[in-house]
């Protein structure tokens, strides 16, 4: 198994796509994503545009759906819901689907829609993914940050080297490319400070300003949920069965 890391979406080749994609976004998309899942919505369907989020959802149920939006960190208008995991309650989730747009998290998930698996990644589901990527051994792995806007964020280099770190140990990968094994580094100097590693963090930061420090603390949770958001059809990420059983 090769494994790849790319700090952003946009960095990611064009002329080829991997045999898993594991897209993070750790502040929040990604773990907003794990925590619908395991709290009962029926699927999360993401989109890079908020147009395109509206008329998708306009076709389904309305007592059957959220629609969830978020820019720049805040709620976007007209949704039942922004992006902080801490809202993706049960009695909320239970039994609906999700229909996300977020400033990052989504795009990335857009962008590798064409691989043939796509996993939602985050700290709190962090032992899932390892244990899937051991199970399933693809050839080749890219573990996806989503960034801020097509720049370098912390918090996502450190769940990928969360990620990468117990694979290489059991020998389980190579390195595919410089990135991985900094991204490894990043993640052993700060696995025991992660909430103050994102409280570093410019996202996290923004998040601060927001009000939002009870969500950097739920982010930085590691395998607190046992759920593997896997997409099923493009853009539509439900449980992963071999999990649930």
């Amino acid at each position: 198994m090769k494994l790849f890391v790319y700090h952003t979406p946009e960095s990611t080749p064009t002329d080829c796509t991997p045999d898993c994609a594991v897209v993070i976004d750790v502040l929040r998309a990604t773990t907003t994503i794990a925590t619908a899942l395991a709290a009962g919505a029926e699927a999360v369907q993401a989109f890079s545009e908020l147009d395109h989020l509206f008329a998708a959802s306009e076709a389904w149920p309305a007592p059957k759906r959220l629609r969830a939006g978020e820019r720049g960190g805040a709620k976007v208008e007209g949704c039942d819901l922004g992006n902080s995991p801490l809202d993706y309650t049960r009695d909320v989730v239970l039994g609906k689907r999700l229909f996300l747009s977020t400033t990052n998290g989504t795009r990335a998930l857009q962008r590798v829609a064409a691989a043939p698996a796509v996993i939602a990644a985050a700290q709190i589901n962090r032992d899932a993914t390892v244990n899937y990527l051991q199970q399933h051994q693809p050839a080749v792995v890219w573990l996806v940050g989503s960034g801020w806007q097509g720049g370098y964020s912390l918090e996502d280099t450190a769940c990928a080297g969360a990620i990468a770190a117990p694979l290489l140990v059991a020998g389980s990968m190579e390195a595919g490319n410089d990135e991985v094994i900094a991204a490894i580094s990043l993640y052993q100097q700060w696995q025991g400070q992660l909430v103050a590693l994102y409280h570093h963090a410019s996202h996290g930061q923004r998040l601060l300003r927001l009000n939002c420090e009870a969500d950097l603390d739920y982010c930085a949770q590691t395998d607190t949920l046992d759920v593997l958001p896997i997409q099923q059809e493009p853009g539509v990420s439900q449980l992963d069965s071999a999990v649930l059983a």
